[in-house]
């Protein structure tokens, strides 16, 4: 590794290479076609930067090309090679679907040795003649078990078509898809595979917790947990309906909270980053555009609002906590028949699923009984000694005036009955009107 990145790396923090980023290096320095495949927050971007950057020289034009499946990560994975790329003179553009087009023109009539881009703009751009990519050397598809599916495989496919055939590929990803042990049937040249998921030990310990709520009361759950005490959270949701009523709700409650969709426009999806990064929000509410790639550090949790379809979609999910040694809680939300769904579809894992529960501002994994409830019990203990002993109480006396009653009635005289005195009728004193009325009336 050249110098500069020596003392990046070293102001960044690291002490050493990750496993994702010592298996790779060499291989991509020297032109290998790889597959790297290593856990959520594992090192996975600058394990291919680095040696990219150390194949480009400037002004020679587009080199290198980064294809990611979100604006999000484009930006991302922009900003992680712009701090690598300056320090030996390299230029790096973004060229993301819902950005001005034309700033990005400007951009590229600057000559940069690097874009970093998704799939759609990219295409366009290419096929308008406007991005130039004989020069192209390397080509890196970041959360390729995303990208190579469906329709932005041949979106990919179609992109390669314009890249010359001797380009070096690079295709990393945290979960593994059955087209990614078929690269070379697909892309036309063989591709070394680098697994070290087995062997990397950088992710922190993450608590995977099952919190029992009904679908009704999710929203209010997680206004509850917005008062945990330094609690953050990322919420995603599989629907967008589900999404924006519980937005709803929360803002209604006055609840701290933004989103991240993809129909929204740039400019707020950035500023929603920002303001969740910066703890002005405590709850980010997103879609799976959020799940892949996406570094937020130190975030202390992530909520299953709605839980995922698939093993994979779990993983991307609950990846975005407990990155690079951190400890992270994940939260899932549902009630027992969800919860049974959530453990057989996750059977083949290694994920540890314990309930959880939430109890004066704070998660515990003991049930705890609330004081209104211990009160209330010991009320209704007391109540029913109370009227085990009144009953009783009640039988004697009753019995005793009975015996009373018994002993009156042999020892007293017979009592004569009284004279009745004749009822008074009480006088109408409307009487004597109705009679002068009936009179005139006559």
């Amino acid at each position: 590794m050249i110098t500069e990145f020596e003392k990046r790396f070293e102001k960044l923090g690291f002490d050493k290479l990750s496993p994702i980023q010592t298996a790779v290096y060499e291989p991509i320095k020297n032109g290998e076609s790889v597959l790297g495949l290593a856990p959520t927050g594992s090192g996975k971007t600058l394990g291919f930067v680095v040696p990219m950057l150390e194949r480009l020289a400037p002004g020679m034009g587009i080199q290198a090309m980064i294809i990611a499946p979100s604006q999000e990560l484009a930006m991302q994975l922009t900003n992680v090679t712009r701090s690598f790329a300056q320090l030996v003179d390299l230029k790096v553009t973004a060229l993301t679907g819902g950005a001005n087009i034309k700033n990005q023109l400007d951009q590229l009539k600057k000559h940069p040795e690097i874009v970093v881009g998704t799939p759609g703009r990219i295409q366009n751009l290419a096929d308008d003649h406007k991005l130039k990519m004989s020069d192209l050397q390397t080509v890196i598809i970041d959360e390729a078990d995303d990208l190579l599916d469906g329709e932005t495989l041949d979106t990919v496919r179609y992109i390669m078509q314009s890249a010359p055939s001797e380009v070096q590929l690079g295709f990393f990803s945290a979960t593994e898809t059955p087209i990614l042990q078929e690269l070379e049937k697909w892309f036309g040249q063989p591709v070394t595979r680098y697994d070290v998921r087995d062997i990397d030990t950088t992710q922190g310990e993450v608590r995977h917790g099952l919190l029992s709520v009904s679908n009704f009361k999710k929203a209010g759950m997680l206004s509850k947990l917005a008062t945990v005490k330094q609690f953050k959270g990322l919420v995603f949701f599989s629907h967008m309906g589900s999404l924006q009523q519980a937005k709803s709700w929360l803002i209604h409650h006055h609840a701290p909270v933004a989103t991240l969709t993809a129909n929204q426009r740039q400019t707020d999806r950035q500023k929603a980053l920002t303001d969740f990064r910066l703890g002005r929000v405590k709850l980010l509410l997103s879609t799976d555009v959020a799940a892949r790639g996406l570094d937020i550090a130190k975030l202390p949790a992530v909520v299953n609002y709605e839980l995922p379809r698939s093993a994979n979609a779990y993983t991307h999910r609950t990846g975005r906590t407990g990155r690079m040694g951190e400890p992270g809680q994940v939260i899932n939300l549902g009630d027992d028949h969800d919860f049974r769904d959530l453990k057989r579809m996750l059977k083949d894992t290694d994920y540890q699923l314990v309930p959880i529960y939430y109890n004066a501002h704070r998660l515990t994994t003991e049930p705890c009984v609330s004081e209104s409830s211990a009160v209330q019990s010991e009320t209704s203990a007391s109540s029913k000694t109370t009227t085990s002993t009144s009953t009783e109480q009640a039988t004697q006396s009753q019995a005793s005036a009975t015996e009373k009653t018994a002993h009156s009635a042999a020892s007293a005289k017979p009592r004569q009955n009284p004279v009745a005195t004749p009822k008074r009728h009480k006088k109408n004193k409307h009487s004597k009107r109705k009679g002068m009325r009936h009179k005139r009336q006559d």
